[in-house]
Parts: C-alpha cells; structure tokens; sequence
C-alpha cells in the first residue's frame, strides 16, 4: 500500500488564521508564528469550520476493493477511483488479510478462490463478456487505486475514527499514513492527534488548548 500527497492548499495554516480573523475581526493581532496559537484556539473552541478553508489531495495505491468501499463513505469528500468496467483485471493484484496469511489452512482457501475468480474472469472475457458484466465475479480483496480530496477539517474526522483501535486495519494504516504526510504541511492543524508506539493506532493527546 502507499499513500501520496498530491497537493495541499499552499500556506494551509495561514490561510486558517486569515479566514479564522474574520469571525473575531481581529486582523491587527496578526503576528509571525500567531496563526499557531489562533489555530490552537479554534481547535480548543471546535471551531472546526474554519479548517474547511484548506484541503489535502491524496493517491491511495495498493489497496483493496474492501478498503475503498469503506472510505468512500466520507460524503464529504471528492473521489477518483480505477474503474473496473475500463480497466481490464485479468491478471489483478490482491490484498490478503495477515489474520488469513498467518493461518496454512485459511491462506490456501483464500489463494484457491483467488485463483478462481481469476480464472472465471478471464474466461469470460475471453467470451466476449465485457469489463462491466465479468468484473462481477471479481472478490473485494482486489488491488485498487483511489484519489481522494477534502478539507481539513473531514481529514481530522477521517484520521480520528478511522484511525482507531477499532477500526479495520487497512483503512487503519492510511488513516495512519495520511496523519504522518498532514503533520508535515499543517503539525499545528494536527498536533492533538498521537500515534501509538506500534504505529498501529491514532489517539487524541490529553491537553488543554490555549483559548486566549
């Protein structure tokens, strides 16, 4: 799996602060570093609205079809994804499940039926089926490419639920990834939010925001 970061809003943060002033009429308190401060205000407040000013593009590749089933979901966000009835899968990639990969028994199932849904596919094609109608055999394990924009403030959702102990692990990772690339261009937009010592999971910090 590998996420990209296509494009983000240049100035992200400042941008925050400039359209976050609005609210306050506060434009003379402008200052060199301030818009951290300011952010970390709206933050405290959930002030969230203001983020939405900003956006992050990503290309998420080497995923499966069950993963992008989950993150498209989000409404809020604009999505891209390889089409199956334009692209031709008969030899397609797939994700396999580490709970599967590690267990003999379950791993052979689960590369048998692959194989056969690869075959199947491939069949049809061959009977002139087109892309649209074969991929219906096609199984969710299949590899898949997706783009995904939104705003700051869908990406801090995003990361905060997806990221999760709880949440599926593939979608898990990338809401994982995404947090480490978002940290980069906004830390301050993101600085609550901890990633555990196994890289496994996303926390909110414990802290009080300055609210001045």
């Amino acid at each position: 799996m590998r996420v990209r970061l296509l494009s983000i809003t240049p100035g992200a943060e400042k941008l925050i602060e400039e359209a976050g002033r609005t609210a306050y009429l506060s434009f003379r308190r402008n200052s060199k570093g301030g818009h951290e401060k300011f952010i970390r205000m709206l933050v405290g407040k959930k002030h969230l609205t203001v983020l939405e000013h900003a956006s992050a593009t990503f290309r998420i590749s080497g995923c499966s079809r069950a993963f992008t089933h989950q993150l498209v979901r989000h409404r809020l966000c604009s999505f891209t994804q390889q089409s199956q009835r334009y692209v031709n899968e008969t030899a397609f990639d797939f994700v396999e499940p580490g709970s599967i990969k590690i267990d003999k028994k379950a791993h052979l199932l689960f590369v048998s039926y692959i194989k056969q849904a690869k075959s199947i596919y491939s069949r049809l094609r061959k009977l002139g089926i087109r892309n649209e109608d074969a991929r219906f055999v096609l199984p969710n394990a299949v590899v898949s490419e997706i783009v995904v924009t939104a705003n700051l403030r869908e990406w801090r959702h995003i990361i905060e639920i997806r990221g999760n102990v709880d949440a599926q692990w593939e979608i898990r990772r990338v809401a994982i990834a995404i947090l480490k690339l978002l940290r980069q261009k906004a830390p301050t937009v993101f600085e609550d939010f901890a990633i555990d010592r196994n890289n496994e999971c996303v926390k909110k910090r414990v802290g009080k925001y300055d609210t001045t």
